[in-house]
């Protein structure tokens, strides 16, 4: 494991963003570049995190599995996130909802930086996704209301071109099929998928 990656990554994340070259390689059938925008007036801003923490001899990241009953993304996996409230800032929000869902602590968390916004048609949110580090290993306590399951992917899982597929979906009567990133029996696709591409290339060259 690389110590000196969430320096590297920070330093990374203040050139200039990989952007739309890489997040459009995730993105579904028949998005037809609709998360570039234009962005509605009555978008929700929302904001998830990405977090790197040590586990055993790597970096992983946590993500959720939505539970079915959920009314946006039900039985997906996601990056813990939400929704910013009145006075917050998209940092906050990172956090707080962070710390909501998987009832981990934040204060140990150092944001090293932000991934490019993107615009979620299908619920008509404003994603900002930022980078986040932990030296310290967390200890979930999930909200059962959110997350169905906690997955611990390591960081290098997304970085083999082996871990990665398509997924058939139907939605609104319409099929059409994603790329996607493979774990175990979970797909990640969809602006998850998207985010976690932006940050795969932005980790280019740096050793893990």
């Amino acid at each position: 494991m690389n110590p000196q990656l969430p320096a590297q990554l920070a330093a990374r994340l203040q050139q200039p963003l990989p952007g739309w070259a890489a997040q459009a390689r995730y993105q579904p059938e028949l998005s037809f570049g609709r998360h570039l925008g234009p962005v509605p007036a009555d978008a929700k801003p929302a904001a998830v995190l990405v977090l790197l923490y040590p586990h055993g001899d790597q970096w992983h990241i946590p993500m959720i599995l939505r539970p079915a009953h959920m009314l946006d993304h039900a039985s997906q996996v996601s990056l813990p996130g939400g929704v910013i409230e009145e006075g917050e800032s998209t940092q906050q929000a990172a956090l707080r909802e962070f710390s909501e869902e998987l009832g981990a602590p934040a204060d140990d968390i150092r944001l090293v930086g932000q991934l490019s916004r993107l615009y979620l048609f299908a619920s008509n949110h404003q994603i900002t996704p930022w980078v986040g580090v932990t030296q310290v290993y967390p200890r979930w306590s999930p909200n059962r209301g959110e997350v169905d399951r906690v997955l611990e992917i390591p960081l290098a899982h997304f970085l083999d071109p082996v871990n990665t597929g398509s997924i058939a979906r139907i939605q609104r009567g319409l099929k059409f099929s994603a790329p996607c990133f493979c774990w175990d029996s979970d797909r990640i696709w969809g602006a998850t998928s998207m985010i976690l591409s932006e940050l795969v290339a932005s980790l280019a060259d740096l050793p893990l």
